[in-house]
């Protein structure tokens, strides 16, 4: 094995254009603009390996990036370690390995940290990015993290991406939600962006519910803490009475009254379901409304297990939805399409052409959306592909799919849960297969067998 002696090495300053490269175990060499960026900004901070040729040529042996990089930006010089003796084509390759092998990158906490410090130095968001030839989303991100003490602890403390750490900032004060989210970054990762979902789905909910719950209070209606039992005498719904002129009792009816309270309860869709109730109600004169003869039959516990499963479960589809449609307006944003698609819309086009073929008499707008086409919203019946394959005829395959995923994503509501169906199901398998991760309840509708808890 040829090793390098530090007394038969020099460095030097020599210009990128006239320096070769030796053949190379990397097969292809990116320059991304972020490295270029850099390059561009910094000039090559590390020197290159390299020797001369009899002729006096540099040869760069483990640097090629830095190099090619250099031409591109136009650098007038690089630093060059050159050494004498290469060794044999065995060594160029074991020293272009471990070259490029054993290199850690920084975390994302160490890049936090870092940013905070430039600003603190006196840098702008704009030159930071600038300097270091990143996005400037990234710095001032990781700026806002680094000021964060919630955000800052997780991504140093938890290893927490910086992405990871950002959406904490929205829960900030909120312990118990914090906690979980950062051991579903620890233990399910795949699983993070649908958690967040159902935390700011949640969270949406509550809102909504206090907001209806001051509205009530402000008009002296007390709130119930839990919904009053079959066997409870009192208070007593207000749905079975009427007003002594047999009109029906509502909120106003109430207002003001002893006694009179309201039991308030958020569906999943946000919608919020307002009870009634009242302590006494021949105390206001209210009279029983006349009933069919049918005796009220108190639901069984098993009912209430399905019942309260019902209700979580739509909740978990919503925020599921939420996190798929963001991954699949990614996923059809990406230059290539799976191997697989073409194969893929034929399969869909004929096992499921009801669902696509739904969708299509009103201009997909879906698709459209998926697509971040601009003309997406609007009335339907529209083309919202009108002229979009002129400007983009490259694009044809991906409006393709896009056209059968909207059909599809049209067609899968709350009911795929509650009864899977076939197409959904092979639908939900499919872009599982493509690498989107699939919450529990996605699962019942892809009919995927998973005993394990959610996370």
């Amino acid at each position: 094995m040829q090793t390098i002696s530090p007394s038969t090495a020099t460095l030097i300053e020599a210009h990128p254009a006239l320096i070769q490269l030796e053949t190379n175990i990397r097969t292809e060499a990116t320059i991304d603009a972020g490295f270029l960026a850099s390059i561009r900004a910094n000039g090559v901070l590390t020197p290159v390996l390299g020797h001369r040729n009899e002729d006096g040529t540099v040869t760069v042996r483990a640097g090629q990036r830095r190099v090619l990089a250099a031409r591109e930006a136009g650098i007038e010089t690089i630093p060059v370690y050159l050494v004498d003796g290469q060794g044999d084509d065995a060594d160029r390759k074991i020293q272009q390995l471990v070259e490029n092998e054993h290199r850690d990158s920084m975390t994302d906490a160490d890049k936090v940290a870092t940013y905070k410090a430039l600003e603190l130095d006196g840098l702008s968001v704009t030159a930071i990015a600038k300097r270091a030839g990143v996005k400037r989303t990234e710095v001032k991100t990781s700026i806002a993290v680094a000021d964060n003490d919630t955000a800052v602890a997780a991504i140093t403390a938890h290893a927490l991406t910086l992405d990871q750490a950002a959406v904490l900032m929205e829960f900030d004060g909120d312990d118990e939600i914090v906690r979980m989210l950062i051991e579903v970054a620890n233990t399910a990762p795949e699983h993070f962006a649908y958690n967040v979902q159902r935390a700011r789905d949640d969270r949406a909910r509550e809102a909504h519910r206090q907001e209806t719950v001051d509205a009530l209070t402000a008009k002296g209606i007390s709130i119930l803490n839990s919904r009053p039992s079959y066997y409870d005498k009192t208070p007593v719904a207000v749905r079975d009475y009427a007003t002594a002129d047999g009109e029906k009792i509502t909120e106003d009816t109430l207002t003001g009254l002893d006694g009179a309270s309201a039991y308030v309860q958020v569906y999943a869709s946000g919608s919020a379901d307002i009870t009634l109730y009242i302590e006494d109600p021949k105390a206001h004169g209210f009279k029983k409304r006349s009933s069919d003869g049918q005796a009220r039959v108190p639901m069984t516990d098993e009912q209430k297990t399905e019942r309260k499963t019902l209700i979580e479960n739509n909740k978990a589809w919503q925020a599921a939805e939420t996190v798929r449609h963001e991954w699949l307006t990614t996923f059809l944003s990406r230059k290539t399409l799976p191997k697989n698609a073409v194969a893929v819309v034929a399969e869909l086009l004929t096992s499921a052409y009801r669902q696509v073929s739904d969708t299509l008499g009103h201009g997909n707008h879906l698709a459209a959306q998926l697509m971040s086409i601009e003309n997406a919203a609007g009335d339907y019946g529209i083309n919202r592909f009108e002229g979009y394959l002129i400007a983009h005829p490259n694009k044809a395959a991906h409006v393709n799919l896009a056209v059968v995923i909207g059909g599809m994503e049209a067609s899968a509501d709350r009911t795929a849960w509650r009864s899977p169906r076939v197409a959904t199901a092979r639908y939900l398998q499919i872009i599982a297969d493509w690498g989107y991760a699939l919450s529990p309840v996605e699962k019942i509708a892809a009919m995927i067998q998973d005993d394990e808890p959610e996370g």
